[in-house]
Formats: structure tokens, C-alpha cells, sequence
């Protein structure tokens, strides 16, 4: 299918993770010229070196603004412009009982989860309200609509991100700008590689069987039993970025395997 997006610039964040990563590639497929960013250069030159000599490959701390605006600020200087905003930049954050976790723990999660997508919306969106199309794509979560006790600092941070876009989705929308979000569950990255290492360890168990007894335990939607791949999530972010989804505004897109048991998004 012919995505309509050839030749447009895309800015991705956390390009040198797993999501990111596969989406930046399947862009590039598409014809689409990638501004990436992570927090370490050295592992989104390395891990990005098969992509078009013409992307451009940015550090950045998505904490900061002015990291944020430097990014954008180069993009622009290369190519004139930027058309899409795929922001995957994300952490899982401090697990445990959610009133004996800090304050400090909560604010990790904020400022890396939500405050972070708020700065890169304040550098992208004007511009592409002036241009007349645009696209913004965040990444959320299952645990938006379906909360895991140990999982407060996450859960409160990407379901305020949820909200932030759906908001967003409405104004934007008046100037050719649609905003919707992603939402994937247990998806083979190094996010989720880092939790069944740490279940492996505790339980004192291989790392499949620690993956294994989490997806019978915690995820038993997940009929198929097996962690989704970034390529299976990657698509639907390209989707969401192109022409083809030009009646598609303020939706969460789920990508879970049946994870979330609940008709509602």
C-alpha cells in the first residue's frame, strides 16, 4: 500500500531503541527522510549505520528543551522542515508499592514519559500548524487503560500522556495536524528484556521461563503466549504518519495481542 509519505521529514526520538528503531527503518522504506535522536550518539550512529546516507543522527536529552530545540533547529537547517513526529523516547521508570516509592521516583517517569512529549510538541507543532500537515505520534501503553499495582510511576505518567494528545488531537486537527498515539504491550525490546532479566534473577529462573511464567501470570490476554515484535509495531505508526490515515485523529491505536481484556481503548 502506497502511504502517500515520500519525501516527507520525520522526527524520531529514542531511534536507537527497538520501536523507534524499526519504525525509522520502515520509514526510510517509504521514502521518508529521518531526523533521529537518542541519548547516546555512539549507539544511534552504530545501530542506525544501515539507514540512508542522508538521515541525520542527533544526541539529545529529551529532559531538556534546549536539547529538544537544537535537534529541531538542525532538522531544519537540513531539510527545511519537519512533516512527522514519531516520539518513542520512553523509560519504565521504579517499580514496587506505589506509596512507598518517591517523589524523585515519580518525577523520573514524568519528566522522561510525559514533560518530555510536551517539549518536543512545543518545537514541532507551530510550524506544522503554519504548513498545514502534520503528524504526531507518541508512544503509550497498556497500562494506560490497564493499570499494574507495581507499576504506579508508569502508569500514572503514560496515561497523562494518553490525555495530553487526545487534547492536543482537537485543536490541531483545525490546521491539517493529526495527533494520535500508540499503545503496545510486551513487546520484545530492551525495555522488557531489562524486566524478565530482573523476574529471572528473583525467581531463580532461565530468562524464557521467566517470560514464559509472566505471560501466563500477568498477561494472560495475550492468547498467543509470546512477546509481540517491533515489527509488528512499527507498521502501525507508519500508518498513523501517513496519507492513508488522514480520518484517524486523537485514536489510541493498540498494538497488544489481546493484552488490554476490555472492549474500551
Amino acid at each position: 500500500m502506497e502511504l502517500g509519505i515520500r519525501d516527507r521529514v520525520a522526527l524520531i526520538t529514542g531511534a536507537a531503541g527497538g520501536i523507534g528503531l524499526a519504525t525509522a527503518r520502515l520509514l526510510a522504506e517509504e521514502g521518508v527522510k529521518l531526523v533521529l535522536s537518542d541519548l547516546d550518539q555512539q549507539a544511534l550512529d552504530e545501530k542506525t549505520a544501515d539507514l540512508p546516507a542522508q538521515t541525520l543522527r542527533l544526541a539529545a536529552d529529551v529532559t531538556r528543551q534546549q536539547d529538544i530545540d537544537a535537534v529541531v533547529s538542525e532538522a531544519r537547517h537540513t531539510f527545511g522542515h519537519i512533516d512527522i513526529v514519531v516520539h518513542t523516547a520512553g523509560v519504565t521508570g521504579a517499580k514496587g508499592d506505589p506509596l512507598t516509592l518517591s517523589d524523585d521516583d515519580y518525577l523520573e517517569a514524568w519528566q522522561i514519559d510525559f514533560m518530555s512529549a510536551v517539549r518536543v510538541a512545543r518545537a514541532t507543532l507551530p510550524a506544522m500548524r503554519e504548513r498545514k500537515w502534520g503528524r504526531f505520534v507518541c508512544i503509550t501503553s497498556e497500562n494506560t487503560v490497564q493499570p499494574y499495582w507495581e507499576e504506579a510511576v508508569y502508569n500514572t505518567a503514560k496515561a497523562g500522556l494518553a490525555a495530553f494528545i487526545k487534547g492536543l488531537s482537537y485543536e490541531e486537527a483545525k490546521h491539517g495536524v493529526l495527533c494520535n498515539t500508540v499503545a503496545p504491550a510486551f513487546i520484545q525490546t530492551p525495555m522488557t528484556d531489562g524486566m524478565m532479566k530482573q523476574r529471572a534473577k528473583e525467581q531463580g529462573v532461565s530468562f524464557d521461563e521467566a517470560v514464559k511464567s509472566f505471560l501466563a501470570e500477568e498477561r494472560p490476554g495475550i492468547v498467543e503466549q509470546r512477546r509481540g515484535q517491533v515489527e509488528e509495531v512499527a507498521p502501525a505508526i507508519a500508518l498513523l504518519v501517513s496519507e492513508r490515515a488522514s480520518f484517524i485523529n486523537g485514536a489510541n491505536l493498540r498494538v497488544d495481542g489481546g493484552s488490554v481484556m476490555a472492549v474500551q481503548n
